[in-house]
């Protein structure tokens, strides 16, 4: 399915909601600018998912950052697909890889990465973190350089959440 400007469907229409995840929701445009590199930045602080095990809601802020190639995420389909995870039931671990394995099939970036910040239950908060980098290029680098430095890069400030 072509999901790009020419076919964008939720774009300046009344938002409907889908509580299912749903990544066929996720669209993207053309980058005018492929041949610079630059830094697209989310923050979605009112993330919601389920445990799978119990049932119970988990909410967490989720970090998306990438360098784009020829196409960037249309961000209102982004926030549609995000409210997708709301009845969906997967661990912390897994709902950063599927985020970033979505659009990474989506975009095609150059470069991107996913922070989940959990907030605690039973007293423990989990922080996934994610990236990739396109192979064989400068971006792989990048991926394993900032990969490594990730405690350095989100410096933690401990404030119970």
């Amino acid at each position: 399915m072509d999901r790009t400007e020419e076919n964008l469907k939720s774009l300046g229409k009344k938002s409907e909601y889908n509580y299912g995840y749903n990544p066929d929701l996720l669209e993207c445009f053309s980058n005018k600018h492929p041949e610079r590199d630059y830094w697209v930045k989310f923050n979605i602080p009112e993330f919601t998912s389920l445990c799978p095990i119990t049932g119970q809601p988990d909410f967490a802020t989720i970090y998306i950052s990438y360098v784009p190639d020829k196409k960037l995420v249309e961000s209102k389909s982004l926030k549609l697909y995000i409210v997708s995870f709301r009845n969906h039931g997967d661990f912390h671990e897994d709902i950063v890889n599927i985020i970033l394995n979505d659009l990474k099939n989506l975009m095609e970036p150059k470069y991107i990465e996913v922070l989940g910040k959990f907030l605690p239950r039973g007293g423990i908060s989990i922080d996934p973190y994610v990236n990739y980098g396109k192979e064989g290029t400068k971006y792989e680098a990048l991926a394993w350089e900032r990969f490594k430095m990730r405690d350095l890069i989100f410096i933690e400030r401990v404030d119970n959440r």
